[in-house]
C-alpha cells in the first residue's frame, strides 16, 4: 500500500461532481415519486417530502449564489420557470376544487 496522498487532478474533481449530480438527480426524481405515489395511492400528505426536494434545490441555488456563480440570464430563466411551474400549480388546484372529480374523494 502507498502511504503518499492520491493526486486531485481537475479531472478527479470533474468526475467527483459530475457523480455528485447524478446522485442528487435520483435522490430528488426518488422523492418526487415517492411523494406522487403517497399522494395518488396512498392519500396521505405530501409536504414534508415535498418540501426536501424545494429545501434542496433552494440550497444548491443559494450557494452557488453566494459562490457568484450564477448569470444573470440563469437566474431570470429560473425565476420565469418557478412562476410558470406555480401558475400551472394554481391552475391544476383552481380545476381540481371547482370540478371535484369522482377519483378524488
Amino acid at each position: 500500500m502507498n502511504n503518499q496522498p492520491p493526486l486531485r487532478d481537475e479531472r478527479t474533481v470533474a468526475v467527483e461532481n459530475a457523480s455528485y449530480r447524478v446522485a442528487y438527480l435520483v435522490l430528488t426524481f426518488g422523492l418526487l415519486v415517492i411523494v406522487a405515489v403517497r399522494a395518488l395511492v396512498l392519500h396521505q400528505a405530501l409536504l414534508d417530502m415535498l418540501a426536501l426536494v424545494i429545501v434542496g434545490g433552494g440550497v444548491a441555488i443559494f450557494y452557488q449564489g453566494t459562490r457568484r456563480i450564477l448569470s444573470r440570464r440563469w437566474a431570470l430563466v429560473g425565476v420565469a420557470i418557478a412562476l410558470l411551474g406555480a401558475s400551472l400549480g394554481l391552475v391544476i388546484v383552481v380545476w381540481l376544487v371547482r370540478f371535484r372529480p369522482p377519483w378524488l374523494h
